[in-house]
């Protein structure tokens, strides 16, 4: 069906050389997911609120609080009391956030970023010491929160709470011991953490991969002395920044330097085992560990320096000219189901088949394994329950255990059978990445929200750094998964070419960027292919996560056959267009070979599909009896092995419904009545091979091997988290009388061809076949 050309308003203003996006949230703190990496060199740090201890009634019942148990990270577990000379716990009764919140702060925590009920992190020991515990979230201890009364409950060690805590520590904080005989030591706090680029050589580069170790202390930043620093502290420092490693590096060079400027010590020394997520997780003391250290000075030593290591697609590059595009390190894992680069649902190759992890066991220790298997640093989350989306395929690892120095997950123990592992249990990670200072070259301004708005980018112009728009030529959903990829803000729910009814800042108004053109794994729009120095522009919001549909391969396979019927029974599929040309001088009596299949398309995202038209556009077909609301969902072709199309069938236009679901989850979609079309999360819309459409018409090719290939929301018409999935191959096989469907897989990448263009003599890069996985891209 063709779609229909786009008509400007006569009264409205012309295109300004800008777009518009508007954005989805994927978390509801999308902004601080790199907060923790620092800035970059030129941007204030935020101001920050300092610690004053607080006033505590004198007739307060004096407790303690810890997090322990089966921890992932030293800001999580179960939360513990220690009063009167015992270590106890806290019932999950009527626990909210507000409580978390008196929890973490008290710990020394900013805030308090979620809690779990059931013992999550394993049952205590000893007293259950609070029940039903309300609190406003203002208290400055737990003991003044409403409850039973301390040490009255009706709880079991199954019904310990416990609290996971932000990653930041309020600045200054430090712990007042109010018990003279607590058990340990808890005074050693680490506020925050950071590399500090030292040689001049370093301190241009980003990301800052090597310099000293700092530790802010009572707001002051401070080094580590090195008299006891081991390679599995360095370890532990470069995952937390998003590097997979740490190197040697010239300490001559900075012994110069220390010689020059009298260092300021933090006063505590460091052991870490190597596989610590964070250096608070580390054993922090004083001890036999630091000796000929005291009071801040660290005799005969040094500062301590680490020099990591980055992942290929995190390599150091000055401050301007991003030219890397992302690329997957390890061909055994990839993430997907991630809006940002870094996190995503864990998926290995196994007997050439990709498949997911159960996350039965799945832990911070495998997950890291994983993150630094792709280049990445530490897990800073492993997630469970396929909250990432669900994947397809075989459950390929489940038990999964690891020493965390592995090289790969695929060395780790692990039980092979995965027995009673369903999709629904698909394990994901969110990776430590490097702070490339990505999301201070891109702005949104004029939007109604921070997450909408016309997109502005930082490009240097005579020597310095100027703000401008960028061309709306050619801009569609895939630049903007980049660009809200770049602004840590999950994926992209809308993308827009017209701008004039929300302006941005004035003296940003020149475009500073064009054709632009993103396959979607880049890291910023810098990465993507655009226009160099000379431009060429002709024409002068709410949170939502995101769909991804995946076609089942297995399906395709069992359902192939062959049939042959006359014109006179195919008058519907031929008033919409879905024979091949050679169709329009058959008589009514004329015989057309088909090659019949079903899809069954799934939901695996983390909202539902919804075309894109609302419920006014829908068109009545009357040959089929309902309303079509996409124009153009999946194209169905078959190409011989050299990549020629022979062949091709589509559902131009698609009646999108519920037709059947998961376990445990109720059908919201169905076409019948004029009703809503969509495909709910976790339900899938199959096309049965007996009806009009489903099917390649193939009267016209001679006997031989092919190549089948579908390709889901081609137009990329409805943003979804993963557009690599949207493709299925098969091997085909017809020797005239039956035909085989073999191999049928997802995923599959184009294969790219290069030619020159006549005009501009610019190089254009195409996809090879009809259907390209990424939009033609030209490089100038």
């Amino acid at each position: 069906m063709e779609k229909s050309p786009h008509h400007h308003h006569p009264h409205l203003p012309s295109l300004h050389g800008s777009m518009l996006l508007l954005l989805a949230l994927l978390a509801p703190l999308a902004r601080a997911q790199y907060e923790h990496m620092g800035y970059p060199p030129g941007y204030p740090e935020p101001e920050q609120e300092m610690y004053s201890a607080p006033h505590i009634p004198a007739d307060t019942p004096r407790i303690q609080l810890r997090l322990a148990g089966d921890k992932r990270k030293h800001n999580e577990g179960r939360v513990e009391v220690f009063y009167s000379g015992e270590w106890g716990t806290v019932c999950d009764d009527d626990f909210s956030i507000h409580n978390a919140q008196v929890v973490c702060r008290e710990l020394g925590y900013l805030e308090a970023m979620s809690w779990s009920p059931s013992a999550k992190y394993g049952k205590g020991e000893g007293r259950v010491w609070f029940d039903n515990v309300h609190c406003s979230g203002k208290e400055s201890t737990l003991a003044l929160c409403a409850s039973n009364g301390i040490g009255v409950s009706d709880c079991k060690h199954s019904e310990d709470v416990g609290v996971i805590c932000s990653d930041k520590r309020i600045p200054g904080f430090k712990f007042i011991n109010t018990l003279p005989n607590h058990v340990e030591n808890l005074n050693i706090q680490v506020e925050d953490v950071r590399i500090r680029a030292i040689l001049s050589s370093y301190r241009k580069r980003i990301p800052v991969t090597e310099g000293y170790v700092e530790v802010k202390d009572g707001g002051k930043w401070k080094q580590i002395c090195n008299a006891d620093w081991n390679p599995q502290n360095s370890r532990v420092i470069c995952g937390m920044f998003g590097f997979p490693g740490e190197r040697k590096y010239n300490a001559r060079v900075y012994k110069m330097f220390a010689r020059r400027r009298k260092p300021s010590y933090w006063d505590y020394s460091v052991n870490c085992t190597g596989n610590e997520a964070h250096l608070s997780s580390c054993h922090l003391g004083q001890g036999d560990m630091a000796e000929g250290k005291d009071n801040g000075t660290c005799t005969g030593g040094l500062p301590v320096v680490v020099s990591c290591v980055p992942g290929r697609a995190f390599a150091p590059t000055p401050q301007s000219g991003f030219r890397k595009a992302f690329r997957q390190e390890q061909p055994l894992v990839r993430l997907r189901g991630g809006a940002i680069v870094g996190e995503g649902r864990v998926e290995v190759l196994k007997g050439g088949e990709w498949g997911t992890i159960c996350d039965d066991h799945w832990s911070l220790l495998a997950s890291s394994v994983v993150c630094r298997e792709l280049g990445f640093g530490t897990a800073k989350e492993s997630l469970s329950g396929g909250r990432l989306g669900q994947g397809m395929g075989p459950v390929h690892m489940n038990e999964v255990q690891c020493s965390g120095f592995e090289k790969s997950i695929t060395e780790c123990l692990f039980d092979k059978e995965s027995l009673g592992c369903s999709h629904e249990e698909d394990a994901a990670v969110r990776c430590n990445v490097p702070a490339m200072g990505f999301q201070e070259q891109l702005r949104l301004r004029g939007g109604r929200n921070p997450f909408e708005g016309r997109v502005e980018v930082l490009v240097e112009r005579n020597g310095s750094l100027v703000w401008g728009t960028v061309c709306s030529e050619g801009w569609g959903t895939m630049e903007a998964m980049v660009t809200c990829r770049q602004l840590g803000l999950g994926f992209a729910s809308s993308a827009f070419q017209e701008t004039w009814y929300w302006p941005g800042d004035v003296s940003a108004d020149r475009v500073a960027m064009s054709g632009v053109r993103c396959s979607g794994t880049e890291m910023t729009l810098s990465h993507c292919l655009h226009h160099g120095a000379h431009l060429a522009c002709p024409k002068g919001g709410g949170p939502k996560p995101a769909p991804d549909l995946v076609l089942n391969p297995q399906v395709v396979e069992q359902t192939t056959y062959m049939e042959d019927r006359p014109m006179f029974m195919l008058q519907c599929a031929y008033e919409e267009d879905c024979l091949a040309s050679s169709s329009r001088e058959s008589p009514a009596t004329a015989i057309r070979r088909l090659l019949r299949f079903s899809s069954q398309i799934h939901n695996n995202g983390q909202s539902d599909f919804r075309p894109k038209a609302g419920r006014h556009s829908w068109v009545w077909h009357e040959c089929h009896r309902h309303y079509h609301s996409m124009e153009v969902f999946t194209h169905y072709d078959l190409f011989s092995l050299n990549g020629t199309k022979v062949a091709e069938g589509h559902k131009a236009s698609f009646c999108l419904e519920d037709s059947e679901c998961d376990e445990g989850i109720d059908k919201r979609y169905e076409c019948a009545n004029f009703g809503e079309q969509g495909i709910t999360v976790g339900c899938w819309d199959t096309y049965r091979h007996d009806i009009d459409c489903q099917w390649v018409d193939i009267s016209d090719i001679k006997p031989g091997d092919y190549i089948f290939q579908v390709v889901i929301n081609p137009n990329y018409e409805v943003p979804e988290s993963d557009y690599s999935n949207n493709i299925m191959k098969c091997r085909c096989r017809y020797d005239g009388n039956r035909v085989w469907m073999y191999s049928c897989h997802n995923g599959k990448e184009p294969q790219y061809i290069y030619f020159k263009s006549l005009q501009n003599n610019s190089v254009i890069l195409r996809v090879k076949g009809l259907i390209p996985l990424v939009p033609n891209h030209v490089i100038a």
